[in-house]
């Protein structure tokens, strides 16, 4: 429950953007596991790492002060596919960052890169491929939203060779 109250408060009252802040640029966000994040054996539940990576994109979004912007278009993300590598544990109290960043795009979806750390150590890393759609569920271009918060077109830098290769497998790159 804390973790949807997060969502709904990064997506309805976003944090303040980030001057200067690029659509290449990561974005950091700061959590604490709190006890209802914790599964049976005491360490966070894997479906909790996927809410938290929910709350840093918003709060991605809100850092390049795309959040407005977005809204008033009726223009909202939502998630086509995504993957979790965990490499340690995360347990009751500890402080992590989750680490956002864009890898590129093509003409349907938005490939992001979510990398969580505990005191410089890594824990785990997701990758996202995001959609956006509209107020009557129609499907916005990935390239018209990156020029939107770009502020022009952009052209998308060529995507990590294992990204590439996901997206093909899952069958959620452009055809």
């Amino acid at each position: 429950m804390i973790r949807t109250l997060q969502l709904a408060l990064a997506s309805y009252r976003p944090r303040a953007a980030v001057p200067g802040q690029g659509m290449f640029d990561p974005s950091v966000t700061r959590m604490r596991v709190h006890l209802s994040d914790l599964d049976l054996y005491r360490h966070v539940n894997n479906g909790i790492y996927l809410q938290c990576m929910d709350v840093a994109r918003s709060n991605f979004i809100a850092d390049l002060g795309a959040a407005r912007t977005l809204a008033e278009r009726g223009w909202y993300p939502v998630v086509a596919a995504q993957t979790i590598k965990y490499r340690r544990s995360l347990t009751f109290w500890q402080r992590f960052d989750i680490t956002t960043r864009v890898l590129g795009w093509d003409a349907r979806v938005v490939y992001l890169e979510q990398t969580f750390s505990r005191g410089g150590e890594h824990v785990a890393r997701g990758v996202v491929a995001g959609r956006f759609l509209g107020r009557h569920g129609e499907r916005v271009s990935a390239p018209d939203v990156v020029a939107l918060i770009a502020g022009h077109p952009i052209e998308s830098p060529e995507l990590p060779a294992d990204v590439a290769a996901w997206a093909r497998a899952v069958d959620v790159a452009a055809r």
